[in-house]
């Protein structure tokens, strides 16, 4: 596989990261954004939408420019790399993927044409109490009602579900297996109440009481298809991941060069230095992991599930590591919420907490295990 990104890829991250860097490059902007609501810039959001960055994945006929997984994935590393706090992998990736996906041609319009042009927010209502990062539904139950639907029950957390314009919600259908259905923003019977993520970011509760929906597509059991957006958002999250570490790996190196103890600077002292190059080693193990996962999910979708689950493994690893020992170097100032270093951590635990933890990717990949041809052991 060949990593390197040709011309027109290199000109997206530079004008990305010039977008959000110019905006995001003073932590303190960021902390005053996500102090108020919405939670992020939507004049940024705008402005993504004219570079045409939220209409990358998405087909030239429904109003996207028809990129793939690795400018997504280049849009999403240089997000995590100044913790912008826009909803572009849930909103983006993840719900306008399922749209994409299974819309017929006049949602796609309008579903998809709008979030492209950033006039409206679209967000996937599909977590569930008690749920573990599955792609079905229970609590939400859809009956029919004459020639069209009613949903009823609850969703939390679901990112951003009170900004959100409209919502793509999963539900249990009467005949068994998880529908897919499209509900407006200001449908009869639904009402949201929003809380903060660790990582000052948005979600909601969203009450569904006998709310009219619409089925997103033919409609049937869409198990299937929101597995496979489930597993392309985890790779975009990676990405995103990936930008994070950078950054607090880059913010912590900066201060063991900088701060002075006994009268000389921290990376002095070898024990410190050793923890550090620890972090460096997992971070590039987890740039290659997850630049292989982008690249088999441009390539060889059929292969996403496990790629995306292994990828996913060494993120959530990688993560802890690297964003509990950078507190770690940076002693007392590590803990306080004017520094950014512990804000980058919180980040990393969120995207961990929303796709999947550890033990959770650990234990898709063991049920595989006897799906590998045996070898020999070393005699």
């Amino acid at each position: 596989m060949d990593f390197t990104f040709d011309d027109e890829q290199q000109a997206l991250r530079e004008a990305v990261r010039g977008l959000v860097g110019k905006r995001y490059g003073d932590y303190e902007t960021r902390r005053r954004t996500v102090a108020g609501e919405p939670g992020f810039d939507e004049e940024l959001w705008q402005r993504l939408a004219e570079m045409g960055v939220l209409g990358l994945p998405f087909a030239e006929e429904d109003g996207g420019v028809g990129a793939g997984p690795v400018e997504v994935g280049i849009v999403a590393e240089e997000l995590g790399r100044v913790l912008a706090p826009e909803p572009y992998v849930a909103a983006v990736v993840l719900a306008g993927g399922l749209a994409a996906e299974l819309g017929t041609p006049e949602q796609r319009s309008a579903l998809i044409g709008p979030l492209a042009a950033g006039e409206t927010l679209l967000t996937f209502a599909h977590a569930e109490a008690g749920s573990r990062w599955q792609p079905t539904a229970q609590a939400v139950r859809a009956e029919r009602d004459g020639d069209g639907w009613r949903l009823t029950g609850t969703k939390e957390p679901v990112p951003h579900g009170v900004r959100a314009d409209q919502l793509l919600v999963s539900a249990a259908l009467p005949d068994g297996g998880t529908g897919l259905f499209w509900v407006t923003g200001d449908a009869e019977g639904l009402s949201r109440t929003t809380s903060r993520t660790i990582d000052g970011g948005r979600s909601a509760r969203v009450d569904l009481e006998r709310c009219p929906a619409q089925p997103l597509g033919a409609g049937g059991d869409a198990t299937a298809a929101i597995e496979r957006a489930l597993h392309a958002t985890r790779v975009a999250a990676g990405n995103q991941a990936v930008g994070t570490m950078e950054s607090a790996l880059r913010i912590t190196a900066g201060y063991l060069t900088s701060r002075k103890q006994f009268g000389v600077t921290l990376n002095t002292f070898q024990a410190l230095t050793f923890r550090a190059a620890d972090l460096y080693v997992a971070l590039e193990l987890t740039k290659s992991l997850v630049g292989w996962a982008t690249m088999v999910e441009a390539e060889d979708p059929d292969s996403l599930a496990d790629a995306a689950t292994r990828a996913s493994l060494q993120v959530c690893r990688a993560g802890r590591l690297i964003g509990q020992e950078a507190i770690q170097l940076h002693g007392g100032i590590g803990m306080t919420a004017e520094y950014a270093i512990g804000a980058h951590t919180a980040h990393l635990v969120a995207l961990e907490q929303w796709l999947g933890t550890g033990s959770h990717h650990l234990g898709a990949l063991a049920v595989t295990v006897a799906d590998h041809a045996e070898v020999d052991p070393i005699r």
